[in-house]
């Protein structure tokens, strides 16, 4: 098992939302712990990693040169309704703000008392208000205004990531490298991510912290070089 680390930075106010509100402050909330502190919940993070897997083996697709990425895709992200055999070598964990400032919410949480759950809540976060317009008079349909809490541009996230190491090297290199793909297609994320929020920055790092070497993604582009021939 190889773990890497997966650096979120928010480059836009994001809905990280939980589906559900609050009764009379939010129609949607978003996850936080029991500290107020906001985090992207492990299996929405893999989704949206598998979500721009398929995009790009249905790019490959096209232009003829899915090669070995579709059973990489398989390698890492499972097959449905497989057995264990066939489970995922992906385990993401839930994307959570740097330990070391989460640790020390905590500490002023507990032990000194000089932070409340409501106030981590309000700085990482703020609301914003959307209504629903009409196609004809272009004034604001009645009872359709509802307020979204998101999560500060800027916020940083770090998710674990834990990759079984395959039978083979040869796939072993390509399980990285079409991971290391996904995270780099990786640019949006939460609720309002198709309406002008939720714009992000992926990166992948060594167990260290170490961003990955270039070298990684250029074994992708390689490859696909390869089959191309």
């Amino acid at each position: 098992m190889s773990n890497y680390q997966l650096q979120l930075e928010l480059l836009s106010d994001t809905a990280l939302g939980r589906g559900d509100g609050v009764a009379g402050l939010v129609n949607t909330e978003v996850q936080h712990d029991a500290y107020g502190c906001p985090y992207l919940g492990g299996r929405t993070l893999k989704g949206l990693l598998r979500e721009e897997c398929v995009n790009l083996l249905y790019l490959l697709d096209k232009m003829k040169k899915v090669g070995p990425w579709e059973a990489a895709a398989m390698r890492l992200f499972g097959e449905p309704g497989s057995a264990f055999e066939g489970s995922a070598a992906l385990h993401v964990s839930d994307a959570t703000l740097p330990d070391d400032l989460h640790a020390a919410i905590i500490h002023e949480i507990d032990k000194t008392k000089l932070l409340t759950r409501a106030q981590v809540l309000d700085s990482f976060t703020t609301i914003r208000y959307q209504t629903a317009v009409d196609a004809v008079t272009e004034a604001p349909k009645r009872e359709s205004l509802r307020a979204i809490r998101v999560v500060l541009r800027n916020t940083v996230l770090m998710a674990q990531i834990y990759l079984k190491k395959a039978a083979e090297k040869e796939e072993q290199e390509q399980d990285l490298a079409l991971l290391m793909a996904c995270t780099k297609a990786l640019r949006l994320a939460g609720t309002g991510r198709n309406r002008g929020v939720g714009e992000i920055r992926a990166q992948l790092s060594d167990e260290q912290g170490k961003p990955l070497s270039p070298d990684v993604f250029a074994y992708f582009a390689t490859q696909l070089m390869e089959v191309q021939r």
